[in-house]
């Protein structure tokens, strides 16, 4: 029978909350929303916080989707910078400034795609406290969470932080590798007098469309107790590959490996002879191998290219060989 609940459905949102128990963050399902993908929560977070001509701040390089779901509601994407020195930080400074009276929000994605990189627990306090002094919302894309370098002295979550309103994203999509059931979901943490008024807001926005299917939701309680066995071997090829490629592209050398907290990307540095479509280009046609140039996600100069660490171990191993060969042979 077909149960209308714009929230979601209770016993998928109870399930979705005990995600967050296990990692030692205690979210209510009252405080969870289901939606039919993560994007579509944007949409959702969008319509609530901000107005037409009103800033949202996004991590600078990252993910190209923010730009064009802020320009459909109207919204400027401001960038703010990260900086590779090692590792990737927060530029604090270049963060203030970037701040206005018409921010609303600000995008933290943690880890970071593709860069693979998240806050210091230091760096995340800052923001969330000046985020909270100013009255704006965080939201923490989080859909990559799952495959942190258990090594990595970062947060596991973001979420029930003190301090701002905060909306935690997730979905089905990373977490079980299941992007065609379209998933996603929103925890909502924060002082409960804004925590309050915004899911009461977010339930007639969601309530509007009901866009998530019921048989998804059935199966959710069902489906998320199978995610340790298949993030099991997705973080297992995500290690063996960027290991791998610490061989072919050591710290050192003209072309290297840059440091990550996790992900499902890698980012190689390479010369700034050709810029990043020429690179891709030419890898393309010389070698048939395919990676996404830099400037896809906004790198602030030439000279990166993103690989996928998705990828069957024997062929990425192909792929850098033909390069190398290749290389050899001009």
């Amino acid at each position: 029978a077909y149960e209308p609940a714009p929230l979601g459905l209770p016993a998928a949102r109870r399930a979705v909350a005990q995600i967050y128990a296990a990692k030692g963050v205690a979210v209510s399902p009252e405080r969870i929303l289901l939606t039919a993908s993560t994007s579509e929560a944007y949409s959702f977070l969008f319509r609530l916080l901000a107005n037409p001509g009103d800033e949202v701040l996004v991590p600078q390089p990252s993910y190209p989707l923010f730009e064009y779901l802020a320009t459909l509601h109207d919204l400027r994407a401001v960038p703010y910078p990260l900086r590779y020195d090692g590792r990737w930080s927060l530029n604090s400074d270049a963060f203030e400034a970037a701040m206005t009276p018409r921010t609303r929000a600000v995008i933290v994605v943690h880890p970071n795609n593709p860069t693979g990189s998240c806050l210091t627990r230091a760096e995340w306090a800052r923001l969330a406290r000046g985020c909270a002094e100013r009255g704006v919302a965080v939201i923490a894309d989080e859909v990559f969470a799952e495959y942190l370098d258990p090594s990595a002295d970062v947060p596991r979550s973001l979420s029930g932080a003190d301090g701002p309103l905060l909306f935690a994203l997730g979905g089905l999509s990373k977490w079980l590798g299941l992007p065609q059931m379209k998933l996603g979901w929103t925890a909502v943490s924060g002082p409960p007098a804004l925590v309050a008024p915004a899911l009461a807001r977010l339930e007639v926005i969601a309530d509007t469309f009901l866009s998530v299917n019921t048989p998804v939701q059935r199966a959710l309680p069902r489906w998320l107790p199978l995610a340790p066995a298949i993030q099991s071997q997705i973080r297992q090829r995500i290690v063996d590959n960027r290991q791998w490629l610490l061989g072919p592209l050591p710290g050192s050398a003209p072309c290297r490996l840059l440091a990550a907290d996790g992900g499902w990307s890698a980012v190689v540095r390479v010369p700034g002879v050709l810029d990043d479509e020429r690179w891709a280009l030419d890898l393309l046609e010389r070698a048939r191998v395919i990676v996404h140039p830099g400037y896809f996600y906004d790198f602030d100069e030439p000279g990166h290219l993103v690989v996928s660490l998705l990828t069957a171990p024997s062929v990425l191993q192909e792929g850098f060989a033909r390069v190398r060969i290749n290389r050899d042979n001009t």
